[in-house]
């Protein structure tokens, strides 16, 4: 194999991922203006378009500002690698050590939000690609880095891609864990609406991709609340005169590993409300992030099983809204699930809508783009470990024979969407170094 990674890409790359840490580029809907998500998501669009144009590639960015992307080298066979800008909210700052959005350089790590997801592995392809170029070989597809802007959101940067652009002959998305992700899960993203409550007054959860890691109330029930949290030895604390209920958050598609708040706070609360909404989440839901008292045991050996996260709850004078997030297995049927779903919540005077739904992920093992990437991934680390499933969603969906392809290892600290978000500095060098070999194989021989 071939040594393509020197000194001076691998400083260009960690100096590249700082500059795009501190743009605060997180969908906020008070802040679109002209763009369609925002004025720091557009500018860090931009940026890295620019950056894209000095290091010899042809850019292109959308009229509309929903997406952007850089080639290198002709022919009609084609190489994509999907990355994206935008990220999650900070959330608690004072969780972080260091502000997320200037990256700090410590413990031989970058810390920063977008530092794992997904600033830093797109850097890490990038100026991959770069050095395979300066290594003077000769191309015989044409490189594509296609930048997204709404991916922790509604993927609607993608959709508009697609619907302009060609696609691809083939291509990773820098955006998940090593060795590779060949089958993804479904995702479906639900919100339940129903009657408001005169009573109660609560406003939970932030992101339907993260299980809720606070959940707040103030109101006529806080001594009640607080004793029964007492008495089921569930962690609250204190804040003025409303009461935080302390969860764990990780990633959605990871929600059996979380503590989800607001199912605590309802746990809570319920026993002392007639409210329908909340009887829906104790009774239907019942604090199982499988969803089997709703849809029985739903599961495949490909991908494993159904994972149901309640994410975000609204309950005030004149409406109450749940938002779920549903990652269905590949082998999955959407509109069975939908159905049950609605039976249960028509039950409760709830009534359904779609808010987001991205089809499965599947790449036989056997494509040559499969075994390629595990060959360079193996052959690198040693590690024969066999490809994954994931319950996560990543850009390599949205197109034809497309996978995830790191640039998380497997003994590396996840910390997607989590304070004091982090990437070490090995990790980026060892990426850079598969992601160079890889693209010399898909591209170049």
């Amino acid at each position: 194999m071939k040594t393509f990674i020197q000194e001076q890409h691998k400083t260009a790359c960690i100096e590249t991922i700082k500059t795009l840490i501190s743009y605060p580029s997180y969908l906020r809907e008070d802040d679109k203006g002209d763009t369609p998500f925002g004025d720091d998501i557009q500018a860090v669009l931009e940026k890295t378009l620019t950056i894209c144009e000095e290091l010899g590639m042809k850019s292109y960015l959308d009229p509309e500002g929903y997406y952007g992307y850089a080639d290198y080298g002709e022919g009609e066979e084609s190489l994509a690698i999907l990355c994206h800008l935008d990220v999650v909210p900070p959330g608690n700052l004072d969780l972080w050590e260091s502000n997320p959005f200037k990256a700090t350089e410590r413990n031989d790590a970058i810390y920063g939000r977008g530092s794992q997801d997904d600033k830093g592995p797109a850097m890490a392809a990038l100026y991959a690609f770069k050095a395979v170029v300066d290594s003077g070989v000769t191309f015989k597809k044409r490189i594509r880095f296609i930048f997204g802007t709404d991916e922790e959101t509604l993927w609607r940067c993608l959709d508009r891609y697609n619907e302009l652009e060609k696609p691809s002959t083939m291509g990773f998305a820098p955006d998940a864990e090593f060795p590779l992700t060949y089958a993804e899960k479904g995702l479906l993203q639900i919100k339940l609406h129903g009657p408001g409550d005169s009573d109660l007054r609560i406003n939970c959860g932030k992101s339907l991709n993260i299980v809720p890691d606070e959940a707040g109330y103030q109101g006529y029930l806080n001594d009640k609340l607080e004793n029964e949290l007492k008495s089921l030895g569930f962690d609250y604390q204190l804040s003025n005169e409303k009461i935080i209920v302390k969860g764990k958050a990780v990633h959605s598609k990871d929600a059996p590993e979380g503590i989800n708040a607001i199912t605590r706070l309802v746990t809570a609360l319920f026993p002392h409300t007639e409210n329908k909404t909340m009887a829906f989440i104790t009774e239907k839901l019942n604090n199982d992030p499988t969803g089997q008292t709703i849809f029985g045991k739903v599961q495949d050996d490909i991908s494993g099983p159904l994972t149901v996260n309640l994410a975000t709850l609204v309950i005030n004078e004149t409406e109450s809204t749940i938002g779920l997030d549903l990652r269905i297995p590949v082998t999955g049927n959407k509109e069975d699930l939908v159905g049950q779903l609605i039976t249960s919540a028509e039950e409760y005077q709830l009534t359904y809508e779609e808010y987001d739904y991205l089809a499965s992920l599947y790449v036989s093992k056997d494509s040559l783009l499969v075994t390629t990437l595990l060959d360079v991934y193996r052959e690198k680390t040693g590690d024969k470990s066999d490809p994954l499933t994931s319950g996560g969603a990543t850009f390599a969906r949205t197109m034809k024979n497309c996978v995830a392809f790191g640039a998380v290892f497997p003994d590396s600290e996840v910390t997607f969407h989590m304070p004091n978000e982090k990437m070490t500095i090995r990790d980026i060098y060892n990426a850079m170094d598969i992601y160079a070999e890889s693209i010399y194989r898909l591209a170049c021989k």
